[in-house]
């Protein structure tokens, strides 16, 4: 099996930059859904004053995790609000009193089994850091611990301009190995595999130093092609083994886990303090001076720019993430949230939409999709409404990475298209559902 994908500019204009702390943000606004599942509980109200790592939001649910306060200072509202995906989910604002006072509670969490070790991922608040926002103690919470053969760490950083990650390799690296230690430690897991592209000399150098004194610890140098970190493609290009249809890694073996993700377990073992902090790549053709920041959760997007020199052009789009798979945000006041890896902002120039032309059938679109789908097929069998169609060419299978729309010369919508095809399908076999029940 040979997976498919594209070159793209790596744009990696912030690699060497050291990140720098973002400090005299005057009030941050803390969603409760930062995560995939049901959003937490809040348990504060206006005029609690609350401290540096105090919990705000209670864990609501399997897959939900804790929400901690980036401040200290006195919560202002408590409303909901609207998300960048359009979603409405409550939050927490919180005026900063400068003093950024620590909360009591704060200690290192008492590890001695898997269990406990479970608990105190759970407590800390953390979600897969590279974008996806899956609760990490879910991932980790594995029925059989025996059928974990390999923990991949997705240190990919595929997208153009996102640094964060390998700020991470290279400013935390012992970090990085002693989650590895204690995975080996608590999990019982004897092999650990770091994809990185090779496009991260420095960070490659590290984590191959660190490794050398750490068994059962592999660094696999992988060819920089979008979308190497793509969970599916990153555990066929280190493992060899393919994850089914509808499956997950665990199905073959495998757990997956962002390497920034995996640095901050073993912080928060170490310190207690829960995930309250972010580091941010800035960049984009709009921004003065792009820098790697470390804001705290919930800061407006605005407070970045500032601290990279403000903004030399008008921005037509600001995204969350990188441009191959961003999430475009609505304004500067929209928050830094846990799963916050970028925010790019994009000149009228870069973000302009390219003019669309007719269909050339030239094949580039099928040629480079990572699982070798048919995005002019899936385009057709959505605009003729015949779910039936995208049921066969598999468009659940689709991972919305953008290679067909890169590649295209006509310049069509497919990713967009996949993705409303996928909408499609849902509803077409919900139905399906619905009927065999009645």
């Amino acid at each position: 099996m040979k997976l498919h994908g594209i070159k793209v500019q790596h744009k990696k204009n912030t690699a060497d930059l050291a990140p720098a702390r973002l400090s005299d943000v005057s009030e941050v606004c803390i969603p409760m859904s930062m995560h995939i599942g049901k959003p937490a509980k809040i348990i504060v109200k206006r005029g609690d004053s609350v401290k540096l790592g105090q919990v705000i939001g209670e864990r609501d649910g399997f897959l939900s995790v804790p929400v901690h306060a980036s401040v200290s200072g006195t919560v202002s509202k408590v409303e909901d609000i609207t998300m960048s995906t359009g979603q409405r989910v409550p939050a927490v604002f919180i005026k900063s009193d400068g003093l950024n006072e620590v909360y009591e509670g704060i200690a290192p969490p008492e590890v001695n089994d898997y269990r406990s070790f479970v608990e105190a991922i759970e407590q800390s608040g953390v979600v897969g850091l590279g974008g996806a926002g899956f609760p990490t103690f879910v991932k980790i919470n594995v029925k059989d611990l025996d059928k974990i053969e390999e923990v991949v760490i997705n240190a990919a950083e595929c997208e153009p301009y996102i640094t964060s990650d390998t700020r991470t390799m290279i400013d935390k690296p012992d970090y990085v190995f002693k989650a590895i230690e204690a995975g080996k430690k608590y999990m019982g897991v004897k092999r650990f595999i770091i994809g990185i592209e090779d496009n991260k000399k420095e960070a490659i150098k590290i984590m191959k130093k660190y490794a050398e004194k750490t068994d059962g610890v592999e660094v696999k140098v992988l060819p920089s092609i979008y979308p190497q970190g793509g969970e599916k493609v990153l555990v066929y290009n280190t493992t060899g083994k393919v994850i089914p249809k509808g499956g997950l890694p665990l199905d073959v073996g495998v757990i997956v886990v962002n390497v920034t993700t995996l640095a901050f377990c073993a912080e928060y073992m170490e310190t207690g303090m829960p995930l309250i902090e972010k580091c941010v790549t800035v960049d984009g053709s709009a921004v003065n001076e792009p820098a790697n920041v470390i804001a705290p959760i919930g800061a407006p997007i605005e407070n970045l720019f500032e601290a990279c020199g403000g903004l030399k052009r008008e921005p037509a789009k600001i995204l969350y993430g990188g441009p191959m798979m961003g999430i475009a945000v609505p304004s500067t006041d929209t928050p830094v949230l846990k799963m916050t890896n970028a925010v790019i902002a994009m000149d009228e120039k870069e973000a302009a939409p390219p003019k669309t032309t007719p269909c050339i059938n030239c094949g580039n679109c099928l040629r480079h999709c990572p699982f070798k789908l048919d995005p002019k097929g899936i385009m057709h069998a959505y605009n003729i409404d015949d779910a039936e169609a995208l049921e066969a060419l598999h468009v659940d299978l689709c991972m919305e990475c953008g290679c067909c729309s890169y590649v295209c010369p006509a310049k069509r919508p497919l990713v967009q298209t996949n993705k409303l095809a996928k909408i499609k399908l849902r509803e077409y076999l919900n139905s399906k559902k619905e009927e065999g029940t009645k």
